[in-house]
């Protein structure tokens, strides 16, 4: 089983590369989708790494994937220039939950 990245950007893409990652650089809708399709066929691929940018471009379409088929598994990745925000809400959570503020 592999892993498989479609990326918006190439400086991702050749860090995966560095550690044996095949994957494409996309930018559309059509290219996003055209790659999860792709990769979705190929029953060597068993988990998709995408960047956060593309997860948003096409939300419904990598639910509906994540949803509907045991393979393969799709995980969203910071790029470059950000964070999927996890620690804000983690930290949110902990407020929330017993009311410290971290």
């Amino acid at each position: 089983m592999k892993f498989y990245l479609i990326s918006d950007n190439i400086d991702t893409q050749m860090g995966m590369r560095m550690a044996g990652i095949e994957g494409t650089v996309v930018h559309t809708v059509e290219e996003v989708t055209a790659a999860l399709d792709s990769a979705a066929a190929d029953e060597e691929i068993a988990v998709v790494l995408m960047t956060e940018k593309l997860v948003k471009l096409c939300r419904d379409k990598v639910y509906k994937i994540k949803l509907s088929q045991r393979r393969p598994l799709i995980v969203e990745i910071p790029d470059r220039h950000g964070s999927s925000g996890a620690i804000e809400a983690i930290s949110k959570y902990v407020e929330e939950a017993i009311g410290i503020k971290l």
